[in-house]
């Protein structure tokens, strides 16, 4: 998996591309997510629409980053999910721990 980031307003967005797996994946996202927190930056969207593939343990990392920003006073919410990672968290019942929107805009504006 590869990542970018950028930050709109007072919102974290990051872009994962590719496939998150675990391993590095994990340590890559819980890493940028405390970073952000550090910064006092509370409201994060992970934008997935890049993301080809995602297995039990990327499942795992989107949680302990939902966990980990909750915890600290935080928001992160979900955005272009495609129809593989959509199915997912609807098999799983994930979808109805995260927010979710359409779109990354979609996701900005429901902050306001």
């Amino acid at each position: 998996m590869k990542m970018t980031d950028r930050v709109v307003e007072d919102i974290a967005i990051l872009e994962p591309k590719g496939k998150i797996m675990g391993g590095p994946d994990a340590t890559l996202l819980h890493d940028k997510l405390h970073e952000y927190i550090d910064q006092s930056k509370k409201k994060v969207v992970i934008d997935l629409s890049k993301v080809e593939w995602m297995n039990s343990t990327g499942l795992g990392i989107l949680i302990s980053g939902l966990t980990t920003m909750r915890n600290n006073g935080g928001e992160l919410k979900l955005a272009g999910l495609t129809e593989k990672i959509e199915s997912l968290l609807t098999i799983t019942k994930l979808i109805t721990v995260f927010d979710n929107y359409d779109s990354v805009e979609q996701a900005i504006y429901s902050f306001k």
